[in-house]
């Protein structure tokens, strides 16, 4: 099986490497400084799962270079989804999927006039990890999760062939005929979790145990699950529940990866996250005081520091 992994961070540098370990031909498309050190010395994980050294790695700048593939996990920036699209159009042939994995809800939708109904599946990726220096990426906690699916439903051979490759890399994996529910499940937990951990600064175990702050959580996350319920989104009766479970459970150490951008004066994704949610409850006619409240602390840091 040939993949190719868009954006070697930490969700895609974590998910391509165990993929590669497990015998899938996998080559990795990067830049700068990360890309140099993964020529020159491999890719390394690190962290909660334990280290695993992919040594030589196949690495590039170029996805014409690679030629076709089975199969795309597409990891970049939200802001980068229509120029990165345009950039692997070499890699698409008739049979080819590409599983978006980026943070958010809209990234199949701006792929799909770019490269193909056909080809564009929907995906979510859970772990938490980062890169640690060029060339290691960290992982915190040992969570490690795809779920993917046909964009329209039910269940497809090629789903099928890769969700076996996924349980020979050793990760949890689902192949979903109901992937649409699969992302705003997604999308209420991370906009919620994102704007709280980036905000503040502050990793999650100490939010969550904080009475003042431990309350925002399934506020936020109430805000973001009437949207979805308004737009007609199947989404279950106890989502906020689970949400704020999974965040009761999660490592005290996680940070969304837009804390982690924020800290380190990146550009952050809250236009497609929190920003998201206020701007669709503005159309709708649905409140969102606590995601407008953080979405308003976090604006100014939009472009980085």
């Amino acid at each position: 099986m040939r993949i190719a992994v868009i954006g070697a961070g930490g969700v895609g540098g974590a998910f391509g490497a165990a993929l590669a370990k497990a015998g899938a031909d996998v080559t990795f498309v990067a830049r700068g400084a990360h890309l140099a050190a993964m020529r020159a010395n491999g890719l390394k994980i690190v962290g909660g799962r334990g280290e695993t050294h992919i040594v030589p790695t196949q690495a590039t700048d170029d996805p014409a270079s690679i030629g076709k593939v089975d199969f795309v996990l597409f990891c970049v920036k939200l802001w980068d989804v229509e120029s990165a699209g345009e950039h692997i159009r070499p890699l698409v042939g008739p049979g080819t999927a590409v599983i978006p994995l980026q943070n958010g809800i809209d990234a199949p939708e701006r792929l799909i006039p770019i490269l193909g109904k056909e080809a564009v599946m929907g995906g979510v990726a859970q772990i938490s990890a980062t890169i640690a220096e060029p060339g290691v990426i960290r992982q915190t906690g040992t969570f490690m999760r795809l779920v993917f699916g046909e964009l329209d439903g039910g269940l497809s051979a090629r789903g099928d062939a890769f969700l076996a490759m996924c349980k020979l890399a050793g990760f949890d994996a689902t192949h979903s005929d109901k992937i649409v529910t699969e992302l705003w499940l997604k999308f209420i937990l991370l906009a919620t979790n994102a704007s709280i951990t980036a905000a503040s600064r502050t990793p999650i175990g100490k939010l969550r145990d904080d009475p003042d702050i431990a309350p925002l959580f399934p506020a936020a996350a109430a805000e973001v699950a009437a949207i979805g319920h308004a737009l007609g989104i199947p989404l279950p009766d106890d989502v906020v529940e689970k949400a704020v479970a999974w965040t009761q459970n999660s490592p005290p150490a996680m940070m969304a990866s837009m804390a982690h951008d924020l800290i380190r004066g990146n550009r952050i994704e809250l236009p497609w996250l929190g920003g998201k949610v206020v701007a669709m409850g503005k159309e709708l006619g649905i409140p969102t005081p606590v995601h407008a409240v953080l979405n308003a602390i976090l604006k100014p840091h939009n472009a980085g520091m």
